[in-house]
Order: structure tokens, then sequence, then C-alpha cells
């Protein structure tokens, strides 16, 4: 047993985000995407489950435990919603009001081209496989660093 730990925490996620450094990146994906070809890409290559949960709690989850990053371009990247790129969707919002309080001073919410998405995933440290029905509810956290 663990103190100060959300007991929703997996293992396996718990011990995923432990081993990332400053800069790795996690890709967080909802319940269409293919997180297990994609993961066998990655560091990690089997993904994290977390049946059951969406996307914005399992975002929550992680923040709780990992910093996100300031001294790049982006802290987290959400994918674009085909043929409306500008276009903020339920989930998109669910997750960056997640997200918005726990960015570090330099930090930024972003967004990439879905086919980019798919492309940027595979260079990522670990996919964590959401339950998330909604479509487009994919994103990817970039680790920080604690002072």
């Amino acid at each position: 047993m663990l103190i100060g730990i959300n007991p929703k925490m997996p293992p396996d996620l718990l011990h995923c985000l432990a081993k990332m450094g400053h800069g790795d990146e996690l890709v967080l994906v909802d319940s269409n995407y293919p997180a297990v070809s994609t993961a066998r890409h990655c560091v990690l290559t089997d993904p994290v489950n977390l049946a059951g949960m969406g996307a914005a709690e399992a975002a929550e989850l992680i923040t709780e435990v990992m910093p996100l990053d300031g001294f790049t371009n982006y802290s987290a990247l959400r994918m674009q919603v085909d043929d409306a790129p500008d276009d903020l969707n339920e989930v998109h919002r669910e997750v960056f009001d997640v997200l918005q309080p726990r960015l570090p001073e330099g930090g930024a919410l972003s967004s990439i081209e879905r086919q980019d998405f798919y492309a940027h995933a595979r260079t990522c440290f670990a996919v964590v496989h959401t339950s998330e029905p909604r479509g487009f509810g994919c994103f990817i956290l970039r680790k920080g660093v604690v002072f």
C-alpha cells in the first residue's frame, strides 16, 4: 500500500509515469484508437489500459502525479477534428479544463492534425488507452520537471 496515491491509479500506469523522464511523452487515447499497434513503436510496447475511464478522468489521474512540461511550445496536444482544426469538441474542452490549471509557467495547450498525431504517437514513451467513447478524444501529454 502507498500513501497519497489515488486508488484509481493502476500499478502499471504508476510504473510507466515513474520511468518517464523530462520531455518524454504519453499518448492518451480514446476507445477507437489503435492503441496496441501504436504502442508497438513506443518505449513501452504494450498500452496501459484504463478500462471504464474517460479522457478527462484519465488526464486528471495522470497529472495528479506527473508534471506537464513548460520548456517547449506545448505541454499537451489534442487531436484536431478532421476538416475543423480550430474546433474544440466536448472532450477537448473537458480535458483542457483539467490541464489548464496544471500548466507550469510557460506551458501551453495546442493541437495536431489527426494523421500527424498518429505519426507522432509512434515516437512517444507509452500509450494509455481509455474507454472514452467520443471521437477525437486523443491527447499527447509531455512530462515536465519537479523542482
